[in-house]
């Protein structure tokens, strides 16, 4: 990266205009899919409209991070972002919800391509000691998503079309690629290499079909859950297999037996599935259950997001202190116990009992997340460094997806055995829209559904706590403090 002819603050400013436009899709989607899901229908699908976005940028992130290396950040990214506003575009002229998931696929790849072909952007720019404050204002562009997410997605869904919260997306992406277009510069890539094709498509169809075999647990009889989860159990192995023959994997398996790397890996996928179960979900039960309004059910969520960064902030200045294991499992400790408060929720419970739960969730997210990356990093050789991150990386996209799946899977179960059977579109806009008096059989099988789905996922953020906790002492290389 040449930086005699790249114009470094602009490039910044593309950075985080594109790190805008994917960090918002976490709460604006969210605030708008309960009045989505009651115009298109299809309520069981609901969770698989956030599941297809992250199964495709599970499968690509780590591809386009290596093509990136192959081919220069500059392309890929202006690829990723004309992926991600092609599908944001098609997104808002969805007809059902089967069509809208479909187009969220092509949403999830530009965003594999473009998240971590952004961090890279800044690593070659910046050196370490400037990415320090450069981070800094990186995650404030997601605490800003948090707050105008439910904002822009309220006003949206109340006085125009349900479309906007996708197309909004256009005049972003083409501010972001015009700064990369005209100020970015770069030599020619000298890498060598190429990327594992077949290692790919294995990957994704063994994603997908993990994730289609959870589902059919509650929506499919016997024979078809046979079926789905010896495909499952196949295309895994076929994975696994094609892993450790390819001579440029994917993924780096023989990192992830390190118990230190285990450990820490195994935290950040239960993570993962916390906190996409706490954005699916939490919104549902304000406005369905509560009777709240989309805002107040964004803001709800916005605490998560806003008290990631806080903790992600604070991290490092309690490491010299208490050691970076100790604030890794800290912080682990306080994600069940935020999830702790979405068990006792009630129709009658205020919201800002939902708000502190997930504050208490995203501060110790932010916490371990941070500790968690420079533990692993600082217990390889610099030329697995950047293998153990995307593992990480992975874990935690991969918990989000699986989360979805789950959670999804326990909220249709729930429904389905409490005689109400399938949940029709014009039911739940009744219940949205406030017609509390004509749905009190609908409102009281979704909060005894969603109770069920908090109490799951208040068990996962258990298990975040439990694999933080085997994280064993472990000591840096030489003249560093052992990270205790």
């Amino acid at each position: 990266m040449s930086a005699l002819t790249t114009h470094r603050p602009l490039v910044l400013a593309a950075v985080m205009a594109a790190n805008f436009m994917i960090a918002i899709e976490a709460t604006i989607v969210s605030t708008a899919m309960p009045q989505i899901a009651a115009q298109l229908g299809g309520l069981a699908l609901y969770s698989w409209v956030f599941a297809a976005f992250l199964l495709t940028q599970t499968a690509t992130t780590v591809v386009f991070g290596k093509l990136s290396d192959l081919r220069g950040r500059k392309v890929v990214m202006l690829s990723g972002i004309a992926i991600f506003l092609g599908g944001s575009i098609l997104c808002g002229f969805a007809w059902s919800m089967p069509s809208l998931i479909a187009f969220r696929l092509a949403q999830g790849i530009g965003a594999g391509a473009v998240q971590p072909v952004a961090m890279t952007i800044v690593g070659d720019l910046y050196s370490v000691h400037e990415r320090g404050k450069i981070q800094g204002w990186l995650a404030s562009v997601w605490a800003l998503s948090a707050v105008l997410g439910p904002l822009a997605g309220s006003i949206i869904i109340q006085r125009w079309s349900w479309a906007w919260i996708f197309w909004m997306n256009v005049p972003i992406g083409i501010a972001a690629s015009a700064g990369f277009w005209f100020y970015l510069h770069e030599k020619k890539s000298e890498a060598l290499g190429t990327i594992d094709h077949l290692s790919a498509g294995v990957f994704t169809i063994a994603i997908a079909a993990v994730m289609a075999d959870m589902t059919a647990f509650s929506t499919a009889g016997w024979g078809e859950i046979g079926i789905l989860s010896a495909i499952a159990v196949a295309a895994v192995a076929a994975f696994v297999v094609q892993e450790r023959r390819s001579p440029e994997p994917m993924i780096a398996l023989d990192l992830w037996g390190r118990r230190s790397i285990a450990a820490v890996n195994a935290s950040s996928l239960f993570a993962g599935m916390v906190m996409i179960g706490l954005t699916t979900f939490l919104p549902v039960f304000v406005q369905g259950v509560m009777g709240r309004p989309p805002l107040m059910a964004g803001f709800a969520l916005s605490a998560m997001v806003l008290g990631w960064p806080t903790g992600a902030t604070l991290s490092p200045r309690l490491w010299r202190r208490f050691g970076l294991r100790n604030v890794l499992r800290a912080g682990a400790a306080l994600i069940p116990l935020g999830a702790l408060a979405f068990v006792f929720l009630r129709a009658d419970t205020p919201p800002i009992v939902a708000g502190i739960g997930s504050a208490i969730v995203g501060f110790g997210m932010g916490l371990s997340s941070s500790a968690s990356i420079v533990l692993i990093q600082e217990i390889v050789d610099w030329s697995e460094r950047g293998s153990v991150t995307a593992a990480y990386l992975f874990a935690r996209t991969l918990g989000s997806a699986f989360g979805a799946t789950v959670f999804g899977a326990v909220l249709n179960f729930g429904l389905m055995h409490t005689g109400l059977g399938a949940v029709g579109p014009d039911q739940l806009r009744k219940l949205l829209d406030g017609a509390a008096a004509a749905n009190d059989v609908l409102k009281s099988a979704l909060d005894g559904s969603l109770r069920v789905t908090f109490v799951s996922m208040f068990v996962v953020g258990l298990l975040v706590a439990a694999t933080a906790a085997l994280v064993p002492k472990v000591k840096f290389a030489a003249r560093r403090a052992p990270a205790e």
